[in-house]
């Protein structure tokens, strides 16, 4: 048997409280890493321990842009290879497999960054953070691929926002536990000048990715193996199964236009979630605590919007909700323009975390309506979905930095986010969701 097979996992049935609570738990373990190393404490970490230009071979670089190149880096790679590799999982019956050797991947790159102190460790840093990051993006594909199997049409909404509520309250409590932590070492009987708090921090999110992720692992339907085991032969399958994906999409087109609209928005949504932070500290002089904050806020808020659009989408329908998301995005982004104290970007702040969790949430359910009925490839399907989300990213803040590069200001980068929900939402209200037939269940 191999290593990373699952002898006792359920079996597929729909609907399933059990199955749905352990398939959000997965978000619970994974969302840690989001929070604590993408967003609140690994960033600043890397710069304090780190010189402010390093030399790499003959050119020189700043250590914050080192950093934006290993997060570029490692959404380009995934981009590039989870086409194939979600091919190769639908293709062999190997999905439960590939979540989990990205989640221990990426989680080893967590445990590894507890050796990174400083210059003399910045390959351990790199290449760890590039790891964690491969890892949770690359789990996010099969992840979600789960959707339609564990869960009905009428309840995908619902489950979904699940899932984000789940991540945004594991997150934060871990992150909660981290700072304490931080700011009061000694309670730990940890030196509290010194970088080894922080660096326990780190090791932390992967135990608690790894350890909590084994729920879903033992809860959601096992691999149906088929086919040839052999990696040539299930490659030669995978790539027939992203070709017919393909083929199959250009003649969808109400996937198209939701991917579309996707894509637009998703590079609003994503690089104001990366550079939210620059933009406080650049342009409003937030501290480093007062930061911490803010993410905070932006986490509690996002699980009451996750639950609210859901809600929303349930009696109004999937566009409507959606769009209401965006019209608030636009709002948030003129806001932004303006805002000259701290008190408004909390405000903001809370904004951004109300339609965070509801359009993350709801892209994914809306996505999984969308699909033909009866999809086996779910996995390919949704590499395209997670393929489209990273190149949104990379296009996303090339373009919020290269504005900021030709006018000077970094508010003129806000008001191009701005151009982007406005066209994605043009876009969307071009779209017809199916609304499936309500059903009394509880999960």
């Amino acid at each position: 048997m191999d290593i990373l097979d699952t002898p006792d996992a359920a079996p597929a049935i729909k609907n399933n409280p059990r199955t749905i609570n352990g398939w959000a738990m997965f978000d619970w373990a994974n969302s840690a890493f989001a929070l604590v190393i993408t967003v609140a404490i690994f960033p600043p970490y890397f710069l304090s321990v780190t010189n402010d230009v390093i030399l790499i071979g003959s050119l020189e670089v700043s250590n914050s842009s080192l950093f934006a190149f290993a997060i570029s880096a490692a959404y380009i790679l995934i981009a590039l290879v989870s086409p194939w590799l979600s091919g190769i999982a639908d293709a062999g019956g190997r999905k439960m497999w590939f979540l989990k050797f990205f989640t221990t991947f990426g989680a080893v790159g967590c445990l590894s960054l507890l050796w990174f102190n400083g210059m003399s460790t910045l390959w351990v840093g790199t290449i760890g953070f590039i790891m964690a990051m491969i890892g949770f993006a690359g789990g996010l594909v099969f992840y979600n691929s789960y959707l339609p199997d564990i869960a009905t049409e009428d309840m995908y909404d619902r489950v979904s926002a699940r899932g984000f509520a789940f991540g945004y309250v594991g997150s934060v409590l871990l992150l909660i536990i981290n700072l304490i932590m931080i700011l009061k070492p000694q309670f730990f009987g940890l030196p509290a000048e010194d970088t080894l708090p922080a660096r326990i921090s780190f090791a932390m999110v992967g135990l608690w990715w790894i350890g909590f992720s084994q729920i879903p692992f033992r809860r959601l339907p096992k691999d149906q193996r088929r086919g040839s085991d052999k990696i040539s032969t299930m490659a030669k399958q995978g790539y027939q199964e992203i070709k017919k994906v393909w083929k199959d999409l250009k003649h969808q087109q109400e996937v198209k236009r939701f991917l579309y609209s996707f894509f637009c928005y998703s590079m609003g949504v994503q690089t104001i979630l990366y550079l939210a932070s620059v933009f406080a500290e650049k342009e409003l002089a937030f501290a480093a605590e007062e930061l911490i904050y803010v993410v905070l806020i932006l986490q509690i808020v996002a699980i009451g919007g996750a639950y609210l659009f859901a809600l929303i989408s349930e009696f109004r329908g999937n566009v409507f909700s959606l769009a209401s998301m965006l019209i608030i995005w636009i709002a948030i982004c003129l806001s932004a323009y303006f805002v000259e104290g701290k008190a408004e970007f909390y405000y903001i702040a809370g904004a951004v975390g109300l339609v965070m969790g509801g359009i993350q949430s709801l892209s994914r359910s809306t996505y999984s309506k969308l699909l033909p009925e009866n999809t086996e490839d779910t996995t390919s399907y949704f590499s395209f979905y997670d393929v489209l989300e990273k190149v949104a990213i990379v296009s996303g803040t090339f373009i919020f930095g290269l504005a900021e590069l030709i006018t000077g200001n970094i508010r003129n980068s806000i008001l191009v986010l701005g151009v982007f929900f406005l066209l994605s939402l043009v876009l969307l209200l071009r779209l017809k969701v199916r609304r499936p037939k309500r059903r009394v269940a509880k999960v």
